[in-house]
C-alpha cells in the first residue's frame, strides 16, 4: 500500500512565521542565489564564482562542499537546493575536458526550472588583480547592454532577461545620484558576451553636472554560451501573469500624453449660453432707445 504523506503542521510561532515568508508573495521579496560547486572544478572557476557571489553578498548563499550534481541531465538535484535554500536564482561552477572553466545559471518558478544557461569562461581577470578601491557592499549595480544580437537573436535576448534578473539585486523606489556607484557593461560580438565591471566616479566640472568617468575594479571575463534550456511559451507566459490585486483599476476618460501629463475629459449636461451668469460690468449691460420729445 501506498505510504500516505500527512501535513506536519508547525508547532512553534518561529517556524509558522518561516514557512508564511516561503509562501508566495503579493510583491516579490528580493530573489537569494545559490553559489556552489560541481564535482570537478578548477582554480580559476572557483575564483570566478567566488568574485560573483561577492558581486551578490546581500542576497546570496554560497555552499563550500562539492555536489554530484549534472544539471543538464538531472535538473531534481538542483530543485531541491533551491527548495532547501528558498532560492529562486543558481550558479554552479563545472569543469571537464570537453567542457572547460564551466558555469551554470538559471531561475526557477514555482520552485521548478524555467531558464538555464551554460557559460564558458575564457580571459578571466579576478577582483583580487585590480589594485584599486571597490564599490560598498551590496550596491545596486547600473546594467549596460551593448550589441544588436541582444535585441535580435531569441538566445542572447532571454541570456539578456536572466542576466538582468541575475545582478539586480534589491528594487530601488528612489534614486540618488551619489547612489551610482557601479556599473556592468555586457557588450557581445561575434557570439561572444564581454562582461567588464567599473566604479562610477562623479568629478567636479565647474556646473552643476558632475563630469562622470568610469574606473575598471573587475572581475573581467568572456563568456562564451554553450547548452541552454528555455523554457517554453506557455510557461514563460504563466511565469509572467500578475495577481489580480496589483493590477490598476482602469480609469475611465483618463490619458496621458508623451510629456507624462495626465489630461481628463469630463461630461457635462448641455446648457443654455444666454441664460449663463457672467460678471456684472456697465459696459456689458443692454443698452434701450429712449424716446425725445421735441418742443
Amino acid at each position: 500500500m501506498p505510504v500516505v504523506q500527512r501535513v506536519i503542521k508547525p508547532r512553534t510561532k518561529r517556524s509558522k512565521r518561516a514557512l508564511e515568508k516561503r509562501e508566495p508573495q503579493l510583491v516579490e521579496n528580493t530573489k537569494q542565489c545559490l553559489f556552489f560547486h560541481g564535482l570537478k572544478t578548477s582554480e580559476g572557476i572557483r575564483e570566478c564564482v567566488k568574485d560573483l557571489h561577492a558581486l551578490k553578498s546581500q542576497a546570496s548563499l554560497k555552499l563550500q562542499q562539492k555536489n554530484k550534481i549534472l544539471p543538464f541531465d538531472d535538473i531534481l538535484p538542483v530543485e531541491r537546493l533551491a527548495v532547501k535554500h528558498d532560492s529562486s536564482l543558481f550558479c554552479m561552477a563545472t569543469h571537464s575536458k570537453k567542457r572547460p572553466n564551466n558555469i551554470v545559471i538559471g531561475r526557477m518558478f514555482d520552485h521548478h526550472l524555467l531558464d538555464m544557461v551554460e557559460l564558458g569562461v575564457e580571459n578571466y581577470a579576478p577582483l583580487s588583480e585590480f589594485k584599486n578601491a571597490k564599490v560598498a557592499a551590496g550596491t545596486k549595480p547600473c546594467m549596460v547592454f551593448c550589441g544588436t544580437e541582444f535585441e535580435d537573436v531569441t538566445e542572447f535576448k532571454i541570456l539578456k532577461n536572466l542576466l538582468i534578473d541575475f545582478f539586480r539585486g534589491v528594487e530601488a523606489k528612489e534614486i540618488r545620484l551619489q547612489g551610482f556607484e557601479h556599473a556592468l557593461q555586457f557588450t557581445v560580438f561575434d557570439g561572444k558576451v564581454f562582461l567588464k565591471s567599473y566604479r562610477i566616479l562623479l568629478k567636479k566640472s565647474g556646473t552643476r553636472i558632475p563630469r562622470v568617468e568610469l574606473e575598471e575594479i573587475g572581475p573581467s571575463m568572456t563568456l562564451q554560451m554553450r547548452r541552454n534550456r528555455f523554457a517554453s511559451n506557455d510557461l514563460r507566459k504563466r511565469s509572467l501573469q500578475q495577481p489580480k490585486q496589483q493590477k490598476a483599476n482602469k480609469v475611465k476618460n483618463v490619458r496621458k500624453d508623451p510629456f507624462g501629463t495626465r489630461l481628463g475629459r469630463v461630461h457635462m449636461t448641455k446648457q443654455d449660453i444666454g441664460k449663463l451668469q457672467t460678471r456684472k460690468m456697465k459696459g456689458l449691460k443692454e443698452v434701450t432707445h429712449q424716446k425725445f420729445r421735441v418742443a
